[in-house]
């Protein structure tokens, strides 16, 4: 009987340290030694064919003059005081993850589900303002316990079978939480593809998952036309957010059709390419985050860059990433349809996200009680990450 069908073979908890220092000088070496060309003879482009050359250049010489990976390493490991990283086994594969166990009678377990091209770093952010005990707008107290897990394949995760896809990953998920940590019931965030296995897990596990709370859905979203044709009014800033998701439909899926049709070719080729991964991720991470990014007021600067690309090359961790879209080449689900929970979903709509789903259309897959436009403070700098 396979995993799926049995119970599921669970390791014991052990604690983790991020150590990966003693790969960095090498890592360095193949970035200074790694040759741009003096001039782009695209340069008409901008970065409409790709990243900028100038951009790429500029955080080169930041990686070897001004990034020091040791600083990034005591950081995730010291946690401010907040949280501890461990792994676990769970049907066979390693699980990396990070947990604050709160304190406060009545915290609410939120278990943060990140995607590509993030990591565990994308949410780390978060977990100080979520484990302070804080007050509602009806003055009760509330404070979340945080579980922030790496997708299998992702940094410190085992890389799974090439047929594992996210519903498998729900499963683990779920046992992670229940079977392993003792949670009776949670929330879950999710956001790319952490939103498709945080929705798989609100729709499969309506007794455990309470509450889910989502930047995107794994649903295609809807073209302009198709809104207006569903008699979906919109406002000017939410059609702006329709048409940057027109145009990313037309012109930005460029990456997705490589790691859905030749993972292992885009894979093999970065492999030991720090300069190609750097290339590959900071253009997706420029093209799909405000336009400001690495200028006031926006936050996310060439560090955050540099930093989430280190982390894929010194855990080797590229190709088995990028695999994930082979594995589930639809992720997006063509046909909406609601899920039989009464479990409140909330939403947060970020004005640079490069999807859109206005609340007319998130209503369709779940409780939706809440929907909220983040395009007129700080919050408006993020997309579906949670760069903000």
């Amino acid at each position: 009987m396979s995993a799926k069908n049995s119970k599921a073979k669970l390791g014991s908890v052990e604690p983790f340290t991020v150590d990966l220092s003693k790969n960095v000088p090498r890592m360095l070496d193949l970035v200074k030694n790694t040759k741009l060309p003096e001039t782009s003879i695209y340069s008409g482009f901008g970065s409409s064919a790709g990243i900028d050359l100038n951009v790429l250049r500029e955080l080169q010489k930041q990686w070897i003059t001004d990034f020091d990976w040791n600083l990034e390493e005591e950081q995730m490991n010291s946690g401010n005081g907040s949280y501890d990283h461990f792994t676990t086994n769970i049907e066979g594969l390693k699980i990396h993850f990070i947990h604050h166990r709160s304190e406060t009678p009545g915290s609410i377990p939120l278990l943060l589900l990140h995607g590509w091209p993030g990591s565990f770093l994308e949410v780390l952010p978060l977990v100080n303002p979520l484990v302070e005990r804080a007050k509602t707008s009806q003055g009760t107290d509330v404070s979340f316990g945080i579980i922030i897990p790496s997708l299998p394949g992702f940094a410190f995760s085992q890389a799974p079978p090439p047929t594992w896809t996210i519903a498998d990953t729900a499963r683990i998920f779920h046992t992670l939480m229940t079977d392993i940590l003792g949670y009776k019931t949670f929330a879950v965030n999710g956001t790319d593809w952490g939103s498709g296995i945080a929705y798989t897990l609100y729709e499969q596990y309506p007794a455990t998952v309470r509450a889910a709370h989502f930047s995107m859905i794994p649903f295609m979203p809807k073209l302009p036309d198709q809104l207006a044709a569903d008699n979906i009014t919109l406002t000017e800033s939410e059609q702006f957010q329709a048409e940057r998701f027109a145009k990313f439909a037309a012109t930005g899926t460029g990456y997705f059709v490589t790691h859905t049709t030749k993972p292992t070719t885009i894979g093999l080729a970065l492999q030991d390419n720090p300069m190609g991964q750097l290339a590959w991720v900071a253009q997706q991470i420029l093209d799909w985050s405000d336009p400001r990014a690495g200028t006031g007021p926006s936050v996310l600067t060439h560090r955050e860059i540099l930093r989430f690309t280190s982390l894929y090359f010194l855990t080797e961790s590229f190709l088995s990433s990028v695999f994930i879209y082979a594995s589930n080449p639809n992720g997006f689900r063509p046909e909406y349809s609601k899920a039989s929970t009464d479990a409140p979903m909330l939403y947060s709509n970020f004005k640079y996200n490069n999807t859109f789903f206005p609340p007319a259309v998130v209503r369709k897959v779940g409780n939706l009680v809440y929907w909220k436009g983040l395009i007129s403070d700080i919050r408006e700098l993020g997309n579906h990450w949670r760069w903000s």
